[in-house]
């Protein structure tokens, strides 16, 4: 006899039968430190295990949310997270390069369009060209994309503003709107509302700088001894976060838990989405411009010189997608 899924359903067989239909994975636990938590670029793992994915692959994830990369640097160094994610490549070059036991698993952002800055809709700053040494351009911390970026700001475009390390969008939102700091940074959503209603202007966005445009930016990072001790879990990872990457983007049920989870309206979300986000910035399979991410470290001082093939092959383990 011939059971469809549907008569199966009818036989009250639905459990038994989704049981057997995929590979039974022993069940794990990984630790995950995730920079700007609540950026839907970074949604995967969170939005992906909310949904079952990666209980599919016999994974619990473990995440708690950082400020930025140098903290989940920090998380991912000491071995108290398995996993890395959101971290800015030219601290994670940094980081291996000083014998750090860190590893580039896999790609997490492609281009720098997301990211924004922003001054007060009453500033007198117009545009990065209006700062002077006595304002301060802000970025997450120390090794982050953003922190790339405002580098790049000053020695490409020739912003005079002095960097400043502030966090998250939140505390920086806080410390640009109360004067202490006179360009802030943020990653969509998170601000989209303020701009919405007139309270904040952008003035630059980090697809200004033209050798960034292509380049991974933000990677996801494992620990070298948890790659080894755990290699069959990350692999399953990986395969769950790619997953969940292309569910977020096909089924419109992801924005909706995104919109309940930071309590943002669908349409903003989805604006944001088209604007910023699009998938393939998300692409998980190759390291776009590695040349040219490695020419810009050491020419903004991450690294001392450049990276060799060797290191370069031991740096990067991205799994290819099955």
């Amino acid at each position: 006899m011939h059971i469809t899924r549907r008569t199966a359903l009818g036989f009250g067989l639905a459990a038994p039968f989704a049981l057997r239909a995929g590979p039974v994975f022993a069940e794990d636990t990984l630790k995950l430190a995730i920079g700007q938590i609540n950026n839907w670029e970074n949604q995967a793992p969170t939005l992906g295990q909310d949904a079952g994915i990666f209980k599919k692959y016999g994974l619990t994830l473990e995440a708690v949310g950082t400020q930025g990369a140098g903290e989940t640097l920090q998380a991912v160094i000491s071995g108290s997270a398995d996993i890395g994610a959101g971290v800015g490549v030219a601290g994670v070059f940094r980081a291996f390069a000083k014998g750090a036991p860190v590893r580039i698993l896999a790609p997490m952002f492609t281009g720098t369009g997301d990211l924004y800055w922003y001054v007060k809709s009453d500033s007198k700053i117009k545009s990065l060209a209006d700062a002077t040494p006595e304002n301060t351009i802000a970025y997450s911390t120390n090794g982050s994309s953003s922190n790339n970026i405002v580098v790049a700001f000053v020695d490409e475009l020739g912003c005079k503003a002095k960097p400043t390390a502030t966090g998250g969008p939140a505390g920086t939102l806080t410390a640009v709107m109360s004067g202490q700091v006179d360009i802030g940074w943020a990653a969509p959503p998170f601000g989209l509302q303020e701009i919405k209603e007139g309270k904040i202007r952008i003035i630059a966005r980090g697809s200004d700088v033209p050798s960034l445009r292509g380049q991974t930016v933000r990677v996801l990072i494992v620990n070298a001894n948890s790659l080894k001790t755990k290699h069959d879990a990350i692999m399953r990872f990986m395969q769950a976060y790619r997953e969940a990457v292309d569910w977020m983007y096909a089924d419109p049920k992801a924005v909706e838990m995104y919109a309940a989870k930071i309590h943002k309206p669908v349409d903003l979300l989805r604006t944001s989405m088209e604007q910023f986000h699009p998938k393939q910035a998300l692409q998980s399979e190759h390291f776009a411009d590695l040349d040219g991410a490695i020419r810009d470290a050491v020419k903004l001082k991450f690294l001392d010189k450049p990276l060799t093939k060797e290191q370069i092959a031991e740096l990067l383990q991205i799994p290819p997608r099955k």
